[in-house]
Formats: C-alpha cells, sequence, structure tokens
C-alpha cells in the first residue's frame, strides 16, 4: 500500500482530509469508483488468492479454530463473489441528499433536513476479509471514507484487497487515501483507531463476543455495536414437522459459523415426543452434535447432555442446543435471558402465537416461520453489510447504506433575524 504515512494516526488523518473530496462525488462518480473496484478484485484475483493461502496455513499453525478458517477461506469463487457484491451496491441508490424533513417556520425560514455522509468510518473485525470489501464499498457508496482493522489472522489477504481497491480509486481520479487500513500496526493500530475522536467519526466491530465488548469499553469513538448472535428457533406446539426440520437444519448448518445461525432450538412440550426424534435425527444427519436436556435425551439418541453454559453459548459450528419447555410463555423467559438479541425465530402454525412472538421478542430481527439466515443485509435487499446491529440507538439489525449516514438541516432565509 501505497502511502507517506508512518503511523496509524497519520494514516487516519489522510482519511480524514480523504473524506472531504469523497463526501462531494456525484452519485455517477460513486458508481463508476465502485465498478473499478470490482474489476480491480477481479484482476486480482490471483494474488489475493494466494495471499490468503498464506493466511490460512499460518492460522492453521497456530489453531485458528474451524470456523475463523473458514471465515477467512478465500477461492477464486469467493473472490468472484466479493466483487460481485461491490457491483451490488454500486447499483444501490444513492443515500447521500436524500430529503428526510421539510418545513417553514412562521418567519418564512425553509428548513430542509438531508442526509450526509459521517465522514471517516472505521472498522474493527477478525478473521473476516469480505468486511475488507463490504464495508469499504458500503462506506464509498454512502460518501466515506473508511479505516479498517481486520486483524492479524487476514494481514496478508486484507493488505491484497486494499491495494486492488486504492488502485481502483486512483485511476479514477479519486483519492486513494479514502481506504485505509491499520493492520501492519498491530494492537497499537487498533488501539489508536479505538482512540481517534475527532478523526474517526463511527466505529462499528465485527467478530467475537470478546472483541465487541473490548471496542465498546474502550473506545472515546462513538460505535456501533453489533453483538454476538446467540439465536434461538422455538419449535411451537402447532409446528408443521417439515418447516420445524427444514428451518433448524438450514439455519444451523447452511453456513454454521456466522452470527445469524441458529444456536439454540426450544420445543415446546406438548410437541416434543412427535419434533424432537426427527428434528434431531436430520441434525445428526447433516453432523451436527446436539446438546440436549433431559426430555431431549430420553426422546432421542446420540445426544450430548447439555449443561448451563450450553444456553448462552454462540458455537459458531456444527453443535446446537435444544430444550424443551412447558409452553410458549416459557420459551419467552428462555429467549429473555439468554438471548443476545440478534434473531430468533418460531415455528407455529397459530398465528396469534406467531403476533405475540413477533410482539414480544426484544431482538433487532424476529421472526415467524422463516430460517434465521435470513438476517443479512444482502438478504434483505440491502447490498453488502457492515453488520447487524444489536443495538438500539440509530441504527438496528442488518446495517446498509442509510445506516452511514447522519443527518443535517438546511436553512435557507431571506434576512430573517430572531426576535
Amino acid at each position: 500500500m501505497t502511502t507517506t504515512a508512518t503511523t496509524a494516526r497519520e494514516r487516519m488523518l489522510l482519511a480524514k482530509e480523504a473524506s472531504r473530496s469523497v463526501g462531494l462525488l456525484s452519485d455517477t462518480a460513486k458508481r463508476d469508483a465502485l465498478e473499478a473496484i470490482a474489476r480491480g478484485i477481479e484482476s486480482a484475483t490471483g494474488e489475493i488468492v494466494a495471499a490468503n493461502a498464506e493466511d490460512l496455513e499460518r492460522g492453521r499453525s497456530a489453531g485458528l479454530s474451524v470456523a475463523l478458517q473458514d471465515r477467512l477461506r478465500l477461492d477464486e469463487p469467493r473472490v468472484a463473489s466479493l466483487a460481485a457484491a461491490v457491483r451490488e451496491v454500486a447499483e444501490l441508490p444513492d443515500p447521500v441528499g436524500r430529503v428526510l424533513d421539510t418545513r417553514t417556520l412562521a418567519n418564512g425560514v425553509a428548513l430542509t433536513k438531508v442526509a450526509v455522509p459521517f465522514g471517516v468510518v472505521g472498522s474493527i473485525y477478525e478473521a473476516r476479509p469480505n468486511v475488507t470489501v463490504d464495508i469499504a464499498a458500503l462506506a464509498l457508496r454512502s460518501g466515506n471514507a473508511v479505516v479498517l482493522r481486520g486483524g492479524t489472522a487476514a494481514e496478508r489477504t486484507n493488505a491484497a484487497l486494499v491495494r486492488a481497491m486504492r488502485g481502483a480509486l486512483a485511476e479514477q481520479g479519486i483519492d486513494p487515501e479514502a481506504i485505509q487500513t491499520v493492520d501492519d500496526f498491530g494492537r497499537e493500530g487498533a488501539r489508536e483507531l479505538m482512540q481517534a475522536r475527532g478523526i474517526v467519526d463511527v466505529l462499528v466491530p465485527r467478530g467475537s463476543a470478546q472483541l465487541i465488548e473490548t471496542v465498546v469499553t474502550e473506545s472515546s469513538v462513538p460505535v456501533i455495536e453489533t453483538g454476538a448472535g446467540v439465536v434461538h428457533i422455538v419449535l411451537d406446539s402447532t409446528a408443521r414437522l417439515d418447516w420445524a426440520r427444514d428451518i433448524v437444519v438450514n439455519a444451523k448448518t447452511q453456513r454454521p459459523s456466522v452470527c445469524n445461525s441458529v444456536e439454540t432450538v426450544l420445543v415446546v412440550k406438548d410437541a416434543a415426543p412427535r419434533l424432537v426424534p426427527p428434528v434431531v435425527e436430520a441434525l445428526r444427519g447433516s453432523g451436527v452434535t446436539v446438546h440436549g436436556d433431559e426430555t431431549v435425551s430420553s426422546l432421542a439418541t446420540d445426544v450430548v447432555p447439555a449443561t448451563d453454559e450450553d444456553w448462552s453459548t454462540e458455537y459458531l459450528s456444527l453443535d446446537i442446543a435444544m430444550r424443551v419447555v412447558d409452553d410458549l410463555d416459557a420459551a419467552l423467559d428462555h429467549i429473555r435471558r439468554y438471548s443476545t438479541h440478534h434473531t430468533e425465530s418460531i415455528i407455529t402454525d397459530d398465528p396469534a402465537h406467531a403476533e405475540r412472538f413477533l410482539a414480544e421478542v426484544d431482538s433487532a430481527v424476529v421472526m415467524a416461520n422463516a430460517s434465521t439466515r435470513f438476517t443479512d443485509g444482502g438478504e434483505f435487499g440491502f447490498g453488502a453489510e457492515v453488520g447487524i446491529s444489536t443495538q438500539k440507538l440509530h441504527a438496528r439489525g442488518p446495517m446498509g447504506l442509510s445506516e452511514l449516514t447522519s443527518t443535517k438541516w438546511l436553512a435557507r432565509g431571506v434576512g430573517q433575524v430572531r426576535d
């Protein structure tokens, strides 16, 4: 990465300077920039895959978990998917300049509330090279510069991706300092990023519960909290077997290493004899280890006895916890106690129970009769996502372009003064 900066702070200051021109780019210029980035990533596929292979080898030697290895891995199809995601973001409507409110004061001053870029968006994440591209694309499409700290595990991969993206910006005549990484400064780079109040306008962490907690507690920069996913599916007494089986297996196995995969299944007691044996069998047939309570163990074979820790565990692997509860009230109580407020779903044929679940569960995304794997910016039509926010201020749920904008009021007068 070619830059004159020798410290993390200098790089962030360069991003701050670049954000001024990026924030004024036209819709067409931003679309063209993202198309150039997509082409740049495709052209650098060989370099990116080779760098990723080095990261994977180091990760395996260092004992990186299977789940994190899966998130880290980039092959040619996955690189192609990254470029495709950039093009999808390019085609999204420009969020900057949207008129959000208008009014005229009694004295004739005309007010307009419009969406504007934050300025500089920072992100700290681990072993997720797709985030390097997703956040950079979303930041640029919404008129922001970006500073990235992607972690040691993906350092070579992220460096190759950043080189490709910066080169594409330069070819378009856009300041390449709008995309920065502080990976090569290690932990000190992360610390500088968390303390860059006044330079970085907002910080989005993505990763383990420990990483997110560290960023939230140690940052002076405002943080949009993305939370861990202790995700629940409730199998209600009227749940259809085919829906219950197919949705639970999909939510667990379609990609177990991501935050919207289900970790706990709660089965209402009346349905347990009907649902537990075939659902457990289907999970086991897909390679899933079921950690079950005593009732689950009595109804199915090869079940690992669950402990209290299982109910609060985000496995991110082919493991799942299963518990039989007395009724919907008990299921809701369990979710209130153990949920990380990410995504919960109920499988039911009772419309009243579905609507009660949708109303009472306090999570970023609440579903009825659908797989939790749909909690995703791409699936929601946002293109790539910044993350899935589990907080309640500014943004909640999958975060797309609009969540990377702030607002300002424009006042137009003809000489008015206040009495």
